[in-house]
C-alpha cells in the first residue's frame, strides 16, 4: 500500500488546485444545492490501489457532510462501515443511492381505462412506452 500522502506538500498543492477547479460540492451540486467544497477525496481509495497523486479527474471535491457519507460506506471505513442508503433525491426526482431500488426506474400511469381505474407502475428509463 502507498504511503498517505496527505501531509505532503504536493497533496497540498494537488488539494488547492483541484478546490480552485470545482469549489462547489460536486455531490450536491446535481441536487441543486450550492455548498462551498472543503474536502478533496479520491475517485479510487488509496487503499484500494488508488494512485495518491491522481489527476484531476482523479478526484473529487465535497463538502464536509458528503465527504463524510462517503467515506462511512467506502472501504477506508474499516470495520464500522455503514451500508445506510444515501438519501434524498436528485433535481428530477431519481434517488441520489444508485443501488436504491427505483435508481434506474420511472413512475408512470399505466394503460388508461374506465375512470378511477389507472394503475401506477414503477417501469425501466428505456421502457417509457411500455413496449
Amino acid at each position: 500500500m502507498a504511503e498517505w500522502p496527505y501531509s505532503t506538500a504536493q497533496w497540498q498543492r494537488l488539494r488547492k488546485v483541484k478546490l480552485s477547479a470545482s469549489p462547489l460540492c460536486e455531490d450536491c451540486r446535481p441536487i441543486g444545492r450550492m455548498v462551498q467544497a472543503s474536502h478533496v477525496d479520491h475517485v479510487h481509495a488509496i487503499s484500494d490501489g488508488g494512485p495518491p497523486f491522481p489527476g484531476l479527474d482523479g478526484l473529487r471535491a465535497l463538502c464536509l457532510s458528503c465527504h463524510s457519507a462517503k467515506t462511512a460506506r467506502g472501504p477506508e471505513a474499516g470495520a464500522i462501515r455503514s451500508n445506510k442508503p444515501r438519501r434524498g433525491c436528485d433535481a428530477n426526482g431519481n434517488p441520489l443511492d444508485r443501488g436504491h431500488p427505483w435508481a434506474d426506474k420511472s413512475l408512470r400511469a399505466g394503460p388508461v381505462g374506465a375512470p378511477g381505474d389507472h394503475k401506477i407502475e414503477l417501469v425501466s428509463k428505456g421502457n417509457r412506452n411500455g413496449a
